[in-house]
Parts: structure tokens; C-alpha cells; sequence
């Protein structure tokens, strides 16, 4: 990048910024935070688009224009850089770095790619499939976080390690973060934003929800997302697209690394306790409560730096680890959360859905159609949790007012609560972490984003209208 251009652009942020707080419309915004808020926003997804300096030192932005222009308290911005879930992400990075210490990335690698195959569009079936899965019984950031590492290692196994410069690479941690977000519709377990749709949906019936029920409500709704998803991903990949290599080739070498060294069990066996402890917490809670994923992943990697090699001498060294961790994943993602804070404490998320709740709407397609796009645009902006505690009360109140039965709406405000594609915001910050650039994240997204918002309206309004059950508890 020239530094014509790049100055242009580290100039064009500030830009954004302030043509946002003078120009966005007072009777929809009338507080300056919140017209400030959603210029920070527009000038962070700039710069992470664009790329005039790292990715990392953007995250901090929220900070940084939050002193200048206060528009939340500062403490709850910086809490978001030691959240749960950044927690989370440490705890992995640091389990997964012994894997590259101990040569067990190169081992799951070949495995992997014996059982799989090469085929590039078996690989993106394959992730999607996986991800989804585990995201429909798992937090999506814990399926992201553990996952991700996985198919990174077997990426630079095969010489794409180069995420920004791959296009195999890119396209199969996009297929990851994609599904890890998708999954979690299929049941509540899947994240707290499905929680919150099941509070409301009790609060409305006065009784206790059945979870069986929500898969059965969105099953059709879960089939065309994937269906449509893995055909989207899969658009622009040729029948002889592979990873290179053959299946007997990556067979053979993982045949030739012999067996399993014990630093080797000992960093494969703390990563699995740490997924295993995450996936089946509801028979340990009511013991130890305060035992979530994020501090079981954290507690793990602790005991990671205990662990001594066949030859006497400490597997993990802190001073080797600190320069092997992802470190910018962890602060894009907390720069995600800090922007979603920012619209939320704001008011100019509440502005956005009050000025939505102004529209006339009697139900019908158009209802359908705006609702799926609110939600899924604002959850691409904030975290899907605030986007699902904003949202819902406001189209609870719509339907109410406009003499319609809320359930059916809130199902329909829980697909787009759940779905994002387009910005490094969420879980999206993890592959950017790895080396995906936010540039393929918006170029892809923005068209998967209109394709699910048409879709997801076509397909709500045929249930809505065609299948009774669909508007049921």
C-alpha cells in the first residue's frame, strides 16, 4: 500500500466518524452518543476493511473514542478486554500452541486429511457440517475457538498456512465461523441469545418452554440455511480444487510419525478435557457453578505449563508462549464487543429499533422482511446476545399493538438474531485472528447476507402463513 493511499485512509476513519454525529438524522438520533456511537462503529468497520494500520491496534478504538467523546462509562467498554469469552480465546491459544511445540498439529493434520480427503469441496462440507453441529450443543465461541486452531494446523500442514494470501485457506475458516454461528439456531444450548428468546417466550405463555420444541420450530428453517449456506460457499469452488496431496499420500505420512510421544497425549488430552468439560456442563454445574468454559479452557492451559517432556524440561515456558499467541485475535474480538457495547449503552441501538417500531406494520411479508433484516444487521454490528435483548421487546410491543400473536415474530427475530456473515465482529473476529482478512469476510458476506435475508423472509412468511405449528409454543 502506498503511502499516498494508505494516508487517505487512516484520514477517511475520523471522516466517517464525524459526518455520522452531524449528519445522522436528530429525530431518529437525537443524543450525540448515540450518533457518536454509530460513527465509531462505521469508523472501526472501515479500517478493519481497508486495513491502513493492524487490525489489533483498530480494536482499540472503541477505548481511545470513548475517552475523547464519552458516550458510555468507560468501565463497561473495558470490561469487554476481559470478558468471558476473551477468556475463552486465551485459554485456547495457549492449548493450542503446545500442539505446534509438540508436533501435534502436523499429526492431526494428516490424520484428518487421510479421512477426509483433499477434495476442497468435501472440506468445506465436511467443517460446515462439524461446526454446525457442535455449535447447536455448544457456545459458537467455544465451537470457533476450538475448531479454528484445528483447521489453521492442517492449512499450514499443507502449505496454505498464508491465510490472507490463500484462497483455499480463507474460504475454509470462513466456512468454520459461518457454521459455528449458524449451529447454535438449532437448539437453545447453541448461545445466550437463544436463551433470552426462551425467557420471553415463557414470560408471554406464563409456562415452562420445551426445548424439543424449538428444534422442531426451526428445523425447516435450520435445513435452508445450510443447504444454502454450503451451496453459497461452495459457488466458486471447481470440481479439481484440492489441498494437494492425495488421501494415501497424507495416510502414509501420518503411518510414519509412529506413535503418539507423551507430550504429545499430554497437549491432545488437556484440549480434550477442556471440550469435553465445556460440552457436558449441565452434569457438573449445580457443583461448581462458577466452572464455565471460558475458566475450564483457562484452568487447562495452567496445568499446560506443568507438564515436563520425555527429557526432564518444561513443555510450556511462558516466555516461548507469549510469542506464539494470537494476540490479535484476542483484541479483535474484544474491539467487536467494545463497538457492540457502545451502540447499546448508547442508545443508538434503542434508536435504531424504536425509529423500526415508528413504521406502520400490520404483518405480512413486509413485517417479516423488516424484522429479519434489523436483527440480522444489528447483530452483525453488536453481539447477538444485545442484539436479542434490544430487539425482542420492541417486536414483542409491535405485534402486540398491532392485535397480532407475538410468538410466531419473535421465531422469526431468532433466525436473524442468530445469523451474521459480514463484519470481524463475534466469533467473525477468530479466523481474522488466523490470518482471514475482514476485506474476503465483508466481500463474501454482504452477498450471503442479502441472499439469507431474502430467503429467511420467503421461508418465514410460507410457514407463517402455510403451517399452523409454526405459530405455536
Amino acid at each position: 500500500m502506498s503511502m499516498i493511499r494508505r494516508t487517505t485512509l487512516i484520514l477517511a476513519g475520523p471522516l466517517i466518524l464525524i459526518l455520522c454525529i452531524f449528519l445522522l438524522p436528530r429525530s431518529v438520533f437525537p443524543e450525540f452518543s448515540s450518533r457518536a456511537a454509530i460513527g465509531t462503529v462505521a469508523f472501526i468497520a472501515f479500517w478493519w476493511v481497508t486495513a491502513p494500520v493492524d487490525y489489533a491496534i483498530t480494536g482499540f478504538l472503541p477505548i481511545v473514542l470513548n475517552a475523547i467523546l464519552q458516550m458510555t462509562d468507560m468501565s463497561r467498554v473495558i470490561s469487554n478486554y476481559a470478558s468471558e469469552t476473551i477468556i475463552l480465546l486465551l485459554g485456547a491459544s495457549i492449548l493450542t500452541v503446545s500442539w505446534g511445540l509438540t508436533g501435534l498439529d502436523q499429526r492431526i493434520a494428516a490424520m484428518l486429511l487421510s479421512l477426509i480427503g483433499d477434495s476442497l469441496r468435501n472440506q468445506v462440507i465436511f467443517w460446515y457440517l462439524f461446526a454446525a453441529i457442535l455449535s447447536a450443543v455448544l457456545p459458537n465461541a467455544v465451537v470457533a475457538a476450538t475448531i479454528t486452531p484445528i483447521a489453521a494446523a492442517m492449512l499450514n500442514y499443507v502449505g496454505e498456512g498464508d491465510i490472507a494470501k490463500s484462497r483455499k485457506g480463507s474460504k475454509l475458516l470462513l466456512t468454520v465461523v459461518y457454521a459455528a454461528g449458524v449451529g447454535g439456531l438449532a437448539t437453545p444450548l447453541g448461545g445466550a441469545m437463544n436463551l433470552v428468546t426462551v425467557d420471553y417466550l415463557q414470560q408471554i405463555s406464563g409456562k415452562e418452554y420445551l426445548y424439543t420444541s424449538w428444534v422442531a420450530h426451526f428445523l425447516p428453517i435450520m435445513l435452508i440455511i445450510v443447504v444454502s449456506n454450503i451451496l453459497f460457499l461452495l459457488g466458486d469452488v471447481k470440481k479439481d480444487d484440492t489441498l494437494g496431496g492425495s488421501r494415501q499420500y497424507f495416510l502414509d505420512n501420518y503411518r510414519k510419525m509412529g506413535k503418539m510421544t507423551s507430550e504429545q497425549r499430554w497437549s491432545l488430552g488437556l484440549f480434550l478435557a477442556a471440550a469435553a468439560l465445556s460440552f457436558t456442563r449441565q452434569f457438573y454445574q449445580g457443583l461448581l457453578p462458577g466452572l464455565k468454559p471460558a475458566y475450564v479452557f483457562l484452568a487447562c492451559a495452567v496445568l499446560s505449563f506443568l507438564v515436563r517432556g520425555s527429557d526432564g524440561k518444561r513443555l510450556m515456558v511462558w516466555k516461548k508462549v507469549q510469542t506464539k499467541l494470537i494476540w490479535e485475535m484476542i483484541y479483535i474480538f474484544a474491539g467487536g464487543l467494545a463497538a457492540g457495547t457502545l451502540m447499546n449503552e448508547s442508545g443508538a441501538a434503542q434508536d435504531i429499533g424504536d425509529a423500526i417500531a415508528g413504521i406502520s406494520m400490520k404483518g405480512g411479508f413486509l413485517m417479516i422482511f423488516v424484522i429479519i433484516t434489523f436483527t440480522l444487521l444489528l447483530s452483525d454490528i453488536t453481539s447477538n446476545t444485545a442484539t436479542a435483548a434490544v430487539s425482542l421487546p420492541i417486536i414483542i410491543s409491535i405485534t402486540q399493538g398491532a392485535g397480532l400473536d407475538p410468538v410466531p415474530y419473535i421465531y422469526i427475530a431468532t433466525i436473524g438474531v442468530n445469523l451474521s456473515y459480514m463484519l470481524p465482529t463475534s466469533i467473525r473476529a477468530i479466523p481474522v485472528g488466523y490470518g482471514l482478512e475482514p476485506r474476503y469476510m465483508l466481500k463474501n458476506g454482504w452477498k450471503l447476507t442479502v441472499i439469507t435475508i431474502v430467503l429467511m423472509s420467503c421461508a418465514s412468511w410460507l410457514l407463517l402463513k402455510y403451517w399452523p405449528y409454526f405459530s405455536t409454543l
